[in-house]
């Protein structure tokens, strides 16, 4: 007597169970021995960063028995930073693991999928959005739209700054040229008194040495000493103890697929995806933070200067940074229920992070 053989979905429903660490059982080896290959392109242009996506991407073939490979590309190797969703909808690439800000240009609600000033302040917190408050399948509709698929978030930590001069205070961004990513981020710092400029990663060292910007935003320390940011800045600017980054404290990153390749997958090859950039966002996560912690001694040696802001200049950013989340959400309707949802949430008994006197006045369009 011959027992039936287990279903692929039933083998996968198994490996969940086990961890992602079973992924790797040949149970998930296609019939035909036929590997699909995807070209993917991250937006890290060095670093560890760049070390733990490929390391990942070099795993995908092993854990799926041969069935799915990810061919991956640092920043730029391909197209750059912000060509990204182009070669990505024409079929250059078949995925890409971008910051998710870079698709404010296509999705306005993209703004909010990922930290703003002020805003969501801990990978947590974002987690409960995307899993738990629906955000997932806000994303996913609003990519749909651009014949794209979003997979996920994938975490990596704060943003920080690096500077010519010392910022001890809010003040002190007056007068600067500063790269920073755009959107919100921008147009607060603008606020500020600084010149601000939008630059791709690769791009941030040369125009620091070359003096076309004298402050920088940009990921964590262990990527940014990679970078060389300590041979071009004498200066880190932080928040206050145990609030790194004010304007970005969880900059997340994501796996957006075209829809092309997607669909090409088979249902339980979906499935392994989706878990698989879940498992990875917590490692990605974990292992740039233990990154951080030698790089903090790496930039010291050098004589990096650690600089905080104070709870009053927290205080001043808040106030200012509220209107600018509503005027982003009120841009279109699907930004506006994307933000309702967070703000909700920062308004709940669980954050408190906004009360109703300060977005007194304030509306949003739904």
């Amino acid at each position: 007597m011959t027992s039936k053989p287990i279903s692929r979905r039933a083998a996968l429903g198994g490996l969940a169970t086990a961890g992602a660490a079973s992924l790797a059982a040949p149970s998930l080896a296609t019939a035909a021995g036929q590997t699909t290959t995807w070209k993917i392109q991250t937006s890290w242009p060095g670093g560890i960063g760049l070390q733990i996506f490929k390391e990942w991407a070099a795993s995908i073939v092993e854990k799926t028995g041969g069935e799915l490979a990810f061919e991956p590309f640092g920043a730029k190797d391909v197209v750059g930073d912000f060509q990204l969703y182009d070669a990505v909808k024409n079929g250059v690439l078949d995925a890409v693991n971008p910051f998710t800000i870079y698709a404010q240009g296509i999705i306005p609600a993209a703004m909010f999928l990922t930290s703003y000033p002020l805003g969501l302040r801990n990978p947590h917190e974002f987690d409960v959005y995307y899993y738990g408050l629906g955000g997932l399948e806000h994303a996913r509709e609003l990519y749909a739209k651009q014949n794209m698929y979003f997979v996920g978030p994938i975490h990596h930590g704060p943003n920080i700054i690096h500077s010519k001069v010392p910022i001890r205070s809010v003040d002190d961004f007056a007068g600067r040229k500063m790269r920073l990513p755009g959107g919100m981020v921008a147009e607060l710092f603008s606020e500020l008194g600084a010149k601000t400029t939008l630059l791709p990663g690769s791009e941030i060292f040369p125009a620091l040495e070359k003096g076309t910007i004298d402050v920088a935003d940009y990921v964590g320390p262990a990527v940014n000493y990679a970078l060389g940011f300590s041979q071009v800045t004498n200066y880190i600017s932080m928040g206050p103890p145990g609030f790194m980054s004010l304007y970005q404290p969880v900059d997340i990153m994501d796996l957006t697929v075209g829809m092309k390749s997607w669909n090409a997958l088979s249902p339980q090859m979906k499935q392994f995806v989706e878990m698989e950039t879940h498992s990875y966002s917590d490692a990605h996560h974990a292992a740039i933070q233990k990154a951080d912690q030698e790089a903090w001694k790496k930039f010291e040696a050098d004589g990096t200067e650690v600089t905080r802001l104070s709870q009053t200049d927290v205080e001043i950013m808040t106030e200012m940074a509220v209107p600018i989340w509503f005027k982003y959400a009120n841009r279109d309707k699907d930004a506006a229920r994307v933000f309702k949802t967070q703000l909700d949430y920062m308004m709940s008994g669980s954050l408190g992070y906004v009360t109703p006197e300060m977005i007194e006045g304030q509306t949003l369009d739904l």
